[in-house]
């Protein structure tokens, strides 16, 4: 009896190894797909759309939402730290996107599994990412540029920057890396769902 409450205990404690190790796999991943991103037309330069959420999402799938979300923190706080601080709004900014848009996707497809899940938490991510967004950018995130930068942000400013900025920038980025990753999750589906059985806690 002893000796299988012993294997239990080394097995979680492997398992828990392994979880760990794949996690700062994906979150080195999401930082690298980070780095490689491209401006959508039309839209002011400054906001580009990358792949880093694809890493965390997978992350999400296979352990749990609060995983993907540690994915996303990992890969703010390196970039954070490599790029000498210097943009903490947008990083910050950064993090609550890509932690509101992989939450439902990670939470539904644990609870019912399945590629109609996932397009349904997409779809609901891809909506409160954008909402969520336009609010703290126009109370929070651009005041907190024009303070740093010392420039004005009028209420005109602000809401053109939003509605002409970054509420279609979310809208088309979440719909971009939706439409992406329900390719890939089509491809990926059997391999997701072993480790999920491999990795459960």
């Amino acid at each position: 009896m002893k000796m299988k409450e012993e294997k239990s205990v080394q097995k979680s404690s492997s398992t828990r190894l392994v979880r760990m190790i794949v996690i700062s796999l994906l979150a080195a991943l999401s930082l690298v797909l980070f780095f490689i991103s491209f401006p959508l037309p039309l839209l002011p330069p400054y906001l580009k759309v990358d792949f880093s959420d694809v890493p965390a999402l997978i992350a999400g799938l296979i352990f749990s939402p609060l995983a993907g979300i540690i994915v996303v923190l990992l890969k703010n706080a390196i970039y954070f730290i490599a790029t000498g601080a210097t943009d903490p709004a947008g990083v910050l900014a950064n993090f609550i996107a890509g932690s509101v848009f992989i939450f439902p996707v990670a939470y539904l497809y644990h609870r019912y599994s399945g590629i109609k899940s996932i397009i349904y938490g997409l779809v609901i991510g891809t909506f409160i990412m954008t909402i969520v967004m336009s609010v703290l950018n126009y109370f929070f995130i651009l005041p907190a540029y024009a303070l740093l930068m010392n420039l004005e942000m009028t209420t005109t400013i602000k809401l053109a920057t939003v509605m002409g900025g970054v509420l279609p920038f979310n809208l088309i980025k979440g719909i971009i890396v939706g439409l992406l990753f329900s390719l890939l999750f089509l491809k990926m589906k059997e391999w997701i769902e072993q480790k999920r059985t491999e990795l459960a806690s």
